[in-house]
């Protein structure tokens, strides 16, 4: 059967890992403009990035050039409200000559609201511990949504909520049940803000990080896989404690002290995909009582230490349809590999090529299953600024020389290319 006819195959990207230019046209610093020293790796800091902001033209016809379908991207929050109240119309510019160029291009553009990345304003203002953040949050949600939601369907109020937490925790202190209150009323208020503003139906969705527990024969079935992929056992890490009370209505046991009914009548809005950015399988890691039969010396990591281990991405599709009944959107799964420019003036990533393949035939058996999935989002489209890491880390499609901003695509990207413009039938 293979992929549908309509599938979304695209790639991903961050505001404050590519954007640069954090202190141009009004824009105002966000927390990682201003991280403390010692934070990131040889304290680098994301103020050039892949200058994205300048080179964007460029970077779409590369997303042109490999066919892509979908192209999912933050915006940089202190750009478009650069102060509380403040809308600064050269930031909103950015982001809709950027939507305009890939409509054009035949890409359909996808928008998360936040990233990681929280105005250094709202930071001093309390942020996440505040209740305030959560109105600004609505404000600039409902902002974004006047502006561009006629040109764009697809939109993700947060990234990653489990580990944003334990970061801005990490920055500003305060209490973790406050913070995780916090942004489930913010992403709650947002949707309702949307619904009420959007220019179209809008497809709306909050990325989660799946940390899946693979079935494996004779060891673990999948009943028992299902039910630790959704358990409480990781804390805030865990899934569970934000996809049950945003796509279920449920609120976790820990957080039964934590969330009251009338919270929950802002925070269970209805929403259209399971979102969720996938790399590796929970087997791997050290959680209460979960043992890593698969784990063993020399086993094929990423440079960035995570396993390789396709299947978790069929587990993960199976466990979330049968459990949630949405459709299921990859919005992130990507290889951070040693790349450099070779002799021949090219990029050969052949492990990235492995792992796209390998990882594509996984998601091609839940599809072939009948679980529905909209689409797979490669992370990332371009080498960038991997937070705290800096810029050791490499996930793109494109290779990066930050010192030159030149742009070469990788081995991986020509045949991402090949994969797409086939619907997968090369696999």
């Amino acid at each position: 059967m293979g992929f549908p006819q309509n599938f979304l195959w695209g790639a991903a990207s961050a505001a404050a890992q590519i954007e640069g230019a954090w202190d141009e046209d009004g824009r105002t610093p966000s927390i990682w403009d201003l991280m403390p020293p010692g934070k990131i790796s040889k304290n680098e800091t994301c103020h050039t990035a892949c200058d994205h902001y300048h080179r964007w033209r460029e970077d779409v016809e590369i997303m042109k050039r490999l066919g892509l379908k979908a192209y999912r991207f933050s915006v940089s929050w202190s750009r478009v409200i650069p102060a509380k109240g403040v809308i600064n119309p050269k930031g909103m510019a950015f982001y809709r000559n950027l939507v305009d160029a890939l409509t054009e291009a035949g890409i359909e553009p996808m928008i998360t609201l936040y990233h990681s990345d929280l105005p250094q304003w709202v930071f001093e203002m309390g942020g996440w511990n505040d209740d305030k953040c959560v109105e600004e949050f609505a404000f600039y949600a409902k902002t974004m949504t006047e502006a561009l939601s006629d040109k764009v369907k697809y939109w993700f109020t947060m990234n990653e909520p489990q580990c944003m937490l334990p970061d801005f925790q990490e920055l500003a202190g305060g209490d973790a049940t406050q913070i995780y209150r916090n942004m489930l009323l913010a992403h709650g208020k947002a949707i309702q803000e949307m619904r009420a503003s959007a220019g179209q139906p809008l497809k709306i969705g909050m990325v989660v990080m799946g940390m899946v527990v693979e079935a494996l024969p004779g060891i673990m079935t999948e009943n028992k896989a299902a039910e630790m992929t959704f358990s409480d056992l990781g804390g805030y890490m865990t899934m569970l404690r934000w996809t049950d009370p945003i796509l279920a209505g449920k609120v976790p046991e820990s957080m039964k002290d934590v969330l009251s009914e009338e919270d929950m009548k802002i925070i269970c809005q209805p929403l259209d995909l399971f979102c969720v950015n996938v790399y590796g399988s929970a087997n791997f890691y050290d959680m209460p009582g979960r043992d890593n039969p698969l784990s063993y010396p020399g086993i094929p990591k990423s440079h960035i230490g995570m396993p390789f281990r396709p299947e978790c991405m069929y587990y993960m599709a199976k466990f979330a349809w049968e459990r949630y009944h949405l459709p299921i959107l990859f919005t992130e799964n990507g290889f951070s590999n040693i790349d450099f420019v070779m002799m021949d003036e090219k990029v050969h990533d052949p492990q990235r090529i492995d792992y796209i393949h390998r990882y594509l035939l996984s998601l091609r058996r839940a599809v072939e299953e009948g679980i529905p999935v909209e689409g797979y989002l490669y992370w990332s489209i371009l080498d960038n600024f991997e937070w705290f890491k800096g810029y050791d880390l490499r996930f793109g499609l494109v290779y990066i020389d930050y010192p030159t901003q030149k742009r070469t695509l990788k081995d991986s990207a020509f045949y991402y290319r090949d994969v797409i413009a086939s619907n997968g039938e090369i696999l």
